[in-house]
């Protein structure tokens, strides 16, 4: 849901301009249909791999928007707050807690 108010709420606040701002939100909602599909017992393994490789993509593919993002922070670049690379910082953080929480998930599983 995070994501999903992410990719919408940088869509709305970049004047509508840019349809790859909703890009956050569609990782939100396909991770949320993985998760929608993974509440059978016997789908839950392959929604959560699935999940975790989506969340890994979207990792993968923030990254590029860190380092502007820390560079305008420091202020080294000045001007308004660059949104492409706020959002992409915020989607970067997101997906690396759910991965590390999906991590934890599979590491907790397999002790049981």
């Amino acid at each position: 849901i995070a994501l999903i108010v992410l990719g919408i709420g940088g869509y709305v606040l970049s004047g509508m301009v840019s349809p790859t701002a909703l890009i956050p939100a569609a990782f939100g909602v396909v991770i949320m249909l993985l998760g929608m599909y993974g509440r059978e017992q016997t789908r839950r393994r392959t929604a959560m791999h699935l999940a975790m490789g989506v969340a890994l993509a979207g990792i993968l593919g923030s990254i590029s928007g860190v380092l502007p993002f820390v560079r305008w922070l420091t202020g080294s670049t000045p001007g308004p707050l660059p949104m492409a690379p706020a959002s992409k910082t915020l989607m970067l953080i997101l997906l690396v807690i759910y991965l590390g929480m999906g991590v934890r998930s599979f590491v907790a599983a397999r002790r049981r």
